[in-house]
């Protein structure tokens, strides 16, 4: 009998973290026996220095606090496993959040960690480093950003394509956890410097057909990498759209009215645990569905070379 793949969840109790339990439990329960659900919690390092900084180390009160978070992640495991009919594995940890996240991650050679996300639009762009923004950036396995409660299955899927063995990836793990959503494949093109061949006196008609030139491009890609997937022309609808990816992205999600967005993300780079990708970022910032973030299958080996999603 195969075993069952990890899904790890992130809790913190709070009413996002919540929403996130919800769908991870959903979707684990969705795959009769294919996966596998643990809840993590983990105590913050800095709220137990000060802890102990103010009241000395051992005092009671950290042992109780800590025994409460246990009694409530129990709890929460409990009304999972009793409502999906799940076995429920519970992890606790204390230390730096986004590490020992990571780490479990990694230890349970986990398909998918789910978090929640918090706040949107003017508050997220406010609020720079949330936990669920850096778990984006540092996990190396596909994190699935969690905003909207878990009421049914995911319906309608838009999946973003550049390429990219990411979306490669991307396209095949969303039709894995989510096999009977429909899958609106998105490609955003350009004409590469336009303003700039505009500047320099080209006439509209030649940037028209780069414009056509980069449309065609665009479109033959998408069903290339379709087919590559084994997706019949009935099992998909095709988005090709010009403008910049993250604003087509967003635009797209809301008027489609898309419950779960999926985006790839390239490999490990120098400046990635300090910078997300633009893309991945205005749609964490701006839309409202839940967002998948996948890497490559070689993504810790190196990954992809060029633009982050």
């Amino acid at each position: 009998m195969k075993t069952p793949a990890h899904v790890l969840a992130a809790t913190d109790f709070s009413g996002a973290a919540r929403r996130a339990a919800d769908r991870a439990a959903r979707l684990v329960g969705e795959h009769g026996g294919a996966l596998s659900l643990s809840l993590m919690h983990v105590t913050a390092a800095g709220a137990l220095g000060e802890l102990r900084q103010w009241l000395g180390s051992g005092h009671a009160l950290e042992a109780q606090l800590l025994a409460d978070a246990r009694a409530q992640l129990r709890a929460l495991a409990d009304e999972l496993a009793d409502r999906g009919d799940l076995v429920v594995r519970t992890v606790e940890a204390a230390g730096a959040v986004v590490d020992e996240l990571v780490q479990e991650l990694e230890r349970l050679d986990a398909v998918l960690l789910v978090v929640g996300a918090r706040g949107a639009g003017f508050l997220r762009r406010l609020v720079l480093g949330t936990t669920s923004e850096r778990l984006v950036r540092r996990a190396r396995r596909p994190v699935l950003v969690v905003r909207q409660s878990a009421h049914e299955p995911y319906r309608r899927v838009l999946v973003a394509l550049d390429g990219s063995s990411s979306s490669q990836r991307a396209l095949a793990l969303v039709r894995e956890l989510a096999p009977r959503a429909r899958l609106l494949l998105l490609s955003a093109f350009q004409v590469p410097f336009e303003e700039k061949l505009r500047f320099a006196g080209v006439d509209e008609a030649t940037i028209e057909h780069y414009r056509q030139h980069a449309r065609a491009q665009a479109v033959q890609a998408l069903h290339a990498l379709a087919c590559g997937q084994g997706l019949a022309a009935d099992d998909y609808e095709a988005l090709v759209v010009e403008g910049e990816a993250s604003q087509r992205i967003v635009e797209q999600e809301q008027e489609r009215d898309c419950d779960l967005v999926v985006l790839g993300k390239h490999g490990r780079s120098i400046g990635e645990d300090l910078l997300l990708g633009s893309v991945t970022q205005h749609v964490l910032a701006e839309g409202s569905a839940d967002v998948l973030v996948c890497t490559p299958a070689r993504a810790a080996h190196g990954g992809d070379q060029g633009q982050s999603a």
